[in-house]
């Protein structure tokens, strides 16, 4: 983690040496988009702990369940623009969670799990994709994308 001054900001702002990003397909609808985006972070925090802060408490002592300790980052683009940055997510083996459009029409985890599983790694049917890492590696998986509107 790198501390840096922003031109007009009371505080300093810190800048991460990794990035936590989600790559949205550009034709989803928006309920879509929000409940991809929340089952492919869900992976990322359960299998990187390091990006996982501490808890929460008001003034009150009330409990809160922890977040990500730095921001995710929304990104959308094409079929294609997701076929490419699943490929090099897989070929630079950053950590990375997928949701295929086949996830839509099934109702729990171990359907979900059973209609990724039936469809070669080349013709999956991306919707989604998060992934976790140095932050240049990350910047290269999702070249093409631009920043979700």
């Amino acid at each position: 983690m790198v501390e840096a001054s922003v031109r007009g900001a009371a505080a300093p702002v810190t800048r991460f040496d990794t990035k936590i990003a989600v790559l949205l397909r550009d034709d989803l609808e928006t309920w879509q988009r929000l409940n991809v985006t929340a089952f492919l972070v869900s992976g990322l925090g359960t299998q990187v702990p390091e990006v996982v802060g501490e808890p929460y408490a008001d003034a009150d002592g009330v409990a809160y369940l922890p977040m990500f300790r730095q921001p995710v980052l929304i990104f959308e683009g094409t079929k294609e623009i997701l076929k490419a940055a699943h490929t090099r997510a897989l070929s630079r083996a950053l950590p990375r969670a997928l949701f295929t459009r086949d996830l839509f029409a099934t109702g729990n985890d171990h359907d979900n799990r059973a209609a990724v599983r039936a469809v070669p790694t080349t013709d999956l049917d991306l919707v989604g994709l998060a992934v976790h890492g140095p932050r240049n590696a990350v910047d290269k998986t999702f070249k093409g994308a631009r920043m979700h509107p």
